[in-house]
């Protein structure tokens, strides 16, 4: 790393938030509404080092856009919690998978292959049965399935059903 870039991020460690916020502007042109000490050091060395020695290449940028697209995003705000009586709390907690249209009854499996391994999952009343474990979605059994969380609709490919025309 450039030494005078060094000095620079050594001097930031010693600043307060306050001047942290005020270096954020000078830096990136705009305030920021960010409060957190840590994150404002990261954001603020990186932008000095990218300064001092070149930003991503255009390649990296390229990649960058292209895992983006590949990402599973989140299309819908997450539920509200309800705050209500515990009549209604009590009658959201027992609604079943199977009130979600784009399950399929209980009792039919669901075939997915990951990885050249074929894995069946069986719909419930209550839950998803994969390899003698129940599970409370699909999502938790997408994830025993790829170690990482997903979206259990989109990983079992169950989408919106399509009206026939």
């Amino acid at each position: 790393m450039n030494p005078n870039v060094e000095k620079d991020v050594a001097r930031l460690k010693q600043m307060t938030v306050a001047e942290l916020k005020t270096r954020y502007a000078e830096l990136f042109g705009e305030p920021t509404r960010a409060g957190h000490k840590a994150w404002l050091f990261k954001r603020l060395a990186w932008r000095l080092q990218a300064l001092a020695e070149g930003d991503l290449s255009e390649r990296a940028r390229q990649r960058a856009r292209e895992l983006a697209c590949e990402a599973d995003l989140r299309l819908s705000p997450p539920r509200q919690r309800t705050t209500g009586s515990p009549g209604l709390r009590s009658l959201l907690s027992s609604a079943s998978p199977s009130s979600d249209d784009r399950l399929p009854p209980a009792g039919t499996v669901l075939v997915r292959k990951y990885k050249g391994e074929a894995h069946q999952v069986k719909v419930l009343p209550d839950g998803f049965a994969y390899r003698g474990e129940t599970y409370d979605s699909l999502s938790a059994v997408a994830e025993a399935i790829t170690g990482s969380h997903c979206n259990g609709f989109l990983f079992f490919r169950l989408g919106k059903k399509e009206a026939n025309s």
